[in-house]
């Protein structure tokens, strides 16, 4: 038989166009028609009341376009386990995905003598009883982690983060230690600095044949590392952190280098190369650099005494208040988007809170009071969240995403992220407000402005969790002063 005629007839019996989608795709089932694989296996996950006999049961089949049983669909087909006897997706061996991953995992983490390593109980738990298998069995197909997961259930690599610090693939290692921080086997740090450590490890590895090692490597841990360790230990660090202390530490090598070329020693430099440097680097390098400058200068390893040019602030377009309100109603209105993305654009046009900071807010965040008061801690005390945004708030607590993997199981976080115990990154939150239409810089200013002019700019910053400088001076430019809060205008 010919390759053609194969093929011909192969797709004469096993292709045509799906009942339940419309796309020619090959048959997966032929329950009221040829249905094609995503749609047989979208059935088998679908559970609910059946219309017809009433039970809570799995929905595979149609009727009149309304999900019914197996019984009263008049499949024949059997979706119950072979091990527990639950109706669902059947892998390999007729076994559900929980008993796959189960399985799966039974494997990966055996120490040597047929059973789960002892220490890693814990970690099989807590992934066996993932809310969505099928992320579980997808996330394990990787050699990379099956090969870190193996190494941990053999003791060839210790349960440390140390060793984690060291392990040559730093991506594949990053959502494991995360999950074991989540289940206890590793103590508790914050991920972002976690990241900045096992950056900087490398980094200076790489520069190991460098003559400035000694300076980048005094850099990073007195100044660097300090420095997040201390902010760390106040309150969680945002994702921006690993970009911004990468980048210093970069454009300190690259400031090191330019000296090297020039022949030039850091503590010889004079105003002459400080200002060179700047005027032949871009604005985005001078902010970058001016950290390891200040550093070097205040420990006596540069000349003190040497000008930094003043950094130039970019300004967006402003935002008259009349435009903030109309985009306001805008993301109010149902047909504007999902509840997470206009919940969130709301913070920011009423509130002026940044997608880095509105990450970081939990479900303990949000009062509600017995009386139906709303309140959100944003700062001290709590703030009142007025109505129809009330309610959009409370749906945004309700109707979270990223709560079906293990990661996220007990996440506190209003916008949990798809990392283990980590909330949503802030520039996949930013990118959802501007798909909205709305402009991040220019509506978080446009609100702070409004408040300003409202009320003293200290109690604003007390209350939202900004610096009281950051409002005093908008409220300068704005036109407010203190004559606006007369002792009159608060009397009881």
């Amino acid at each position: 038989m010919s390759t053609s005629s194969a093929q011909e007839k192969y797709e004469r019996w096993h292709m045509g166009e799906c009942v339940r989608c419309g796309r020619r795709a090959s048959k997966a089932a032929n329950w009221e028609g040829l249905i094609c694989r995503t749609c047989c296996e979208k059935a088998a996950r679908t559970y609910g009341i059946c219309p017809g006999c009433g039970t809570d049961r799995l929905l595979p089949g149609r009727r009149d376009g309304i999900p019914t049983c197996r019984d009263c669909s008049g499949i024949t087909r059997d979706f119950r386990c072979a091990r527990c006897g639950i109706e669902g997706h059947l892998l390999g061996g007729r076994l559900c995905e929980r008993c796959t991953l189960h399985d799966r995992l039974d494997s990966l983490l055996e120490d040597g003598t047929g059973r789960v390593s002892l220490a890693l109980i814990p970690l099989h738990h807590l992934l066996t009883a993932m809310p969505r298998p099928k992320s579980g069995l997808a996330w394990l197909r990787s050699t990379k982690v099956q090969n870190l997961l193996t190494a941990l259930a053999a003791g060839a690599m210790p349960l440390s983060h140390e060793a984690f610090h060291e392990h040559p693939d730093w991506r594949p290692a990053a959502h494991p230690r995360d999950l074991l921080m989540s289940c206890g086997l590793l103590p508790e740090v914050d991920k972002h600095l976690l990241h900045v450590e096992s950056w900087l490890q490398r980094r200076l590895a790489e520069l190991a044949d460098q003559d400035h090692l000694p300076v980048l490597q005094r850099f990073a841990t007195w100044h660097q590392l300090l420095k997040l360790r201390e902010r760390a230990a106040y309150r969680p660090l945002a994702a921006s952190t690993v970009v911004h202390t990468t980048q210093e530490f970069n454009r300190a090598h690259e400031f090191l280098l330019w000296l090297m070329q020039r022949h030039r020693a850091l503590d010889r430099l004079g105003q002459d190369d400080v200002d060179l440097w700047h005027a032949t680097h871009k604005p985005h390098e001078h902010r970058s650099l001016r950290a390891f400058l200040a550093w070097a200068m205040r420990t006596g390893r540069m000349p003190r005494g040497l000008r930094l040019p003043r950094l130039n602030l970019v300004e967006g377009r402003p935002l008259t208040q009349h435009r903030r309100l109309e985009l306001l109603r805008r993301v109010l209105d149902e047909a504007a988007g999902p509840v997470r993305s206009r919940a969130a654009a709301c913070l920011m046009l009423l509130y002026a809170q940044p997608a880095s900071r509105i990450v970081r807010l939990t479900l303990d965040d949000i009062v509600h009071q017995a009386d139906g008061q709303v309140l959100i801690r944003l700062g001290d005390p709590p703030t009142p969240v007025p109505a129809p945004f009330s309610d959009l708030l409370l749906r945004a607590r309700v109707e979270r995403t990223n709560m079906n993997t293990a990661a996220n199981a007990d996440a506190r976080w209003l916008f949990p992220g798809r990392g283990a115990g980590q909330p949503l990154h802030h520039r996949s939150l930013a990118d959802l407000i501007r798909d909205l239409g709305i402009p991040g810089r220019a509506a978080r200013t446009a609100a702070l402005r409004q408040l300003v002019l409202q009320a003293p700019a200290p109690v604003i910053a007390q209350a939202l969790g900004f610096h009281h400088k950051t409002t005093t001076c908008l409220a300068s430019e704005a036109g407010g002063t203190w004559s606006r809060y007369a002792p009159n205008d608060h009397a009881q």
